[in-house]
C-alpha cells in the first residue's frame, strides 16, 4: 500500500505529452533523452506509461537551458552528473548565459553596423532627390535632358558617376551647390564686378563642383554652360529666384574666369 507522500508525488508527476507541452519540446526528443540516459522518467503508471516527477522536470529544465546555449548532450550529461552542488551548478549556468548574452550583444552590434552600411550605400531614389532639391528636381526636365544630351560623353560620364550616389552624397552635392550660389550672391551684393577676383573665384568654384561631381568641364565647356544659363528661361529663372540679375552675373563671371585661363 502506498503512503500519502508517495501518492502526492505520483499526483504531481506528468506524462510525456504533458511534459513536452510544458517545456516546448517534442515527445520524440524526450524519448531520445531517455534512450541515451540523459533523462529517464522516475515513475510509471500501472499501465506502464512513463511519468516525470518534480525532480525529473528540474533536471529537464537544466537540460533545456544548456541545449539553448548550444551544449552537446554529452557535455550536458557531464555537467549534470558531476560532483558540483546546486549552487555551483546554478553559477555555471549563469556564467554560460552571461557569456551568450555578451556574444549576442556583439552580434547585434555587428548586424546594426552592417545594416547602417547597407542603408548608407543604397542609391538615392527620385523621392529622395525631390526631398533634397525641392523644385530644383523635376523628372520631366530629367527626361528632356536625357533625350537632348543622352548620347554625349558628358551625360554618360555624369550618369556613371551619379548612379551610385546615396542620399547622403546628394545632400553633400546640394550643400556644395548652395555654397557656390552663395559665393556669387555675396560677390554681386558686395558690388564686385563679374570680372573681379571674387566673382571669378566663385565661377571657378562652380566649374570644379560640376567637374568633380558630374562630368569633366573644360573652360570652353564652362562657357557653353554659362550661355545656356541665360538662353534657357528655366535656368535663368532658377538664378533669378535666388537673386535678381544673378543669371547674367554668373554668365559674365564664368566667361571672365575662362578668359583668364586661355
Amino acid at each position: 500500500m502506498t503512503t500519502t507522500s508517495q501518492h502526492t508525488a505520483r499526483m504531481e508527476a506528468m506524462t510525456v505529452g504533458q511534459v513536452a507541452e510544458e517545456f516546448g519540446i517534442t515527445v520524440r526528443t524526450l524519448h531520445h533523452y531517455d534512450t541515451v540516459g540523459l533523462l529517464t522518467p522516475s515513475e510509471r503508471t500501472h499501465a506502464g506509461y512513463r511519468l516525470y516527477t518534480r525532480d525529473d522536470m528540474e533536471r529537464l529544465a537544466r537540460i533545456v537551458t544548456y541545449r539553448r546555449l548550444g551544449f552537446a548532450l554529452e557535455d550536458i550529461a557531464d555537467l549534470l552528473d558531476g560532483d558540483e552542488d546546486a549552487t555551483a551548478h546554478l553559477r555555471r549556468q549563469r556564467d554560460a548565459v552571461m557569456t551568450r548574452i555578451g556574444e549576442l550583444d556583439r552580434l547585434v552590434d555587428a548586424i546594426d553596423a552592417a545594416l547602417e552600411r547597407e542603408m548608407t550605400q543604397t542609391p538615392a531614389t527620385n523621392d529622395d532627390l525631390k526631398a533634397i532639391f525641392g523644385d530644383g528636381f523635376n523628372e520631366e526636365y530629367q527626361t528632356e535632358a536625357q533625350e537632348r544630351w543622352g548620347e554625349t560623353d558628358a551625360w554618360k560620364q555624369s550618369a556613371s558617376r551619379t548612379k551610385g550616389y546615396t542620399k547622403a552624397d546628394w545632400e553633400e552635392v546640394k550643400a556644395e551647390g548652395d555654397a557656390v550660389n552663395a559665393a556669387f550672391v555675396t560677390a554681386k551684393q558686395a558690388g564686385y564686378a563679374a570680372g573681379s577676383p571674387e566673382a571669378m573665384a566663385a565661377a571657378e568654384q562652380h566649374r570644379l563642383h560640376i567637374h568633380e561631381r558630374f562630368y569633366d568641364v573644360s573652360y570652353d565647356f564652362h562657357r557653353e554652360l554659362a550661355d545656356m544659363y541665360v538662353a534657357d528661361p528655366r535656368f535663368t529663372t532658377t538664378y533669378e529666384d535666388i537673386e535678381p540679375g544673378l543669371a547674367q552675373y554668373v554668365h559674365d563671371a564664368i566667361h571672365a574666369n575662362a578668359a583668364r585661363h586661355d
